[in-house]
């Protein structure tokens, strides 16, 4: 090609790439926040994360909280989702048995604690121990626990109760919620003289205080296991899981109370 026509032509071709570029980056779809399903123990950690994931760039996880009972059985039914967080591993085992759970991105990352809670201006003392006189403290009030028929914090509570012989004497006085945050509110606000709940629940609301820490032999540990549910297509789903699980993720869920693995 003749020098006089190589000049123009080089400027040509760089000037239609100049235009069509932006045309190209504006035709790159944007990135979606994903759907995280997540145990309602987890609220102000799980919101401190997703704020910290965005501003790294990324956009903001849309998070819901529930008993993880309630959240497994709408990823059952298909609700839609890109992450599921349970407050235990029997939940995400029924999960992952209907094959809704991708393959290699289960991972149990946190650790908690079982506590007996009263209000704050409660004065009752009570040691946790084998036969303790909880009933007597409950006197005509009720025990606030989340659900033991399907959340996991009334799950752990039953089993520690059970373990140091006084679930037959309580009964008869529980008030189940449909998750261990309606536990905390009962107690809270002073509608229960004492709760069972997370030492990290405790540890969110100052309307309450802790009366004694259940040992952990007396109930199953406590883990939390994530995952990346099979049907989500988000790229995101999976880089914020990642994040999660990372050292930088699990700094973030410790500042509120949790155990890390």
């Amino acid at each position: 090609m003749p020098k006089s026509l190589a000049r123009p032509l080089a400027t040509f071709v760089a000037a239609l790439a100049t235009l069509l570029l932006p045309a190209a980056i504006e035709a790159a779809p944007p990135r979606q926040a994903p759907i995280v399903l997540a145990a309602a123990s987890l609220q102000e950690s799980m919101n401190a994360a997703a704020n910290a994931w965005k501003a790294k760039g990324h956009p903001r996880p849309r998070i819901s909280f529930a008993g993880s009972s309630a959240l497994a059985r709408q990823i059952q039914s298909g609700a839609p989702a890109d992450i599921f967080v349970s407050a235990d591993e029997p939940w995400m085992d029924a999960v992952q048995s209907k094959g809704l759970v991708r393959k290699g991105t289960r991972v149990s990352f946190l650790r908690n604690s079982l506590v007996l809670i009263a209000p704050r201006a409660s004065t009752v003392r009570l040691r946790i121990a084998p036969a303790m006189p909880l009933a007597k403290a409950l006197g005509s009030g009720r025990l606030a626990i989340a659900d033991p028929a399907g959340v996991p914090a009334g799950i752990y509570a039953k089993q520690a109760l059970s373990r140091l012989g006084v679930w037959n004497t309580v009964q008869g006085q529980l008030a189940p919620g449909e998750s261990v945050r309606a536990a905390l509110a009962l107690v809270s606000r002073g509608a229960a003289p004492l709760g069972v709940v997370y030492a990290t629940d405790a540890r969110a609301d100052p309307g309450v205080r802790v009366v004694g820490v259940f040992p952990p032999s007396s109930h199953d540990p406590i883990s939390y296991p994530v995952a990346v549910i099979a049907s989500s297509r988000n790229p995101e789903s999976d880089a914020f899981r990642r994040y999660l699980v990372s050292a930088e993720g699990k700094a973030v869920f410790r500042r509120f109370g949790f155990g890390t693995k």
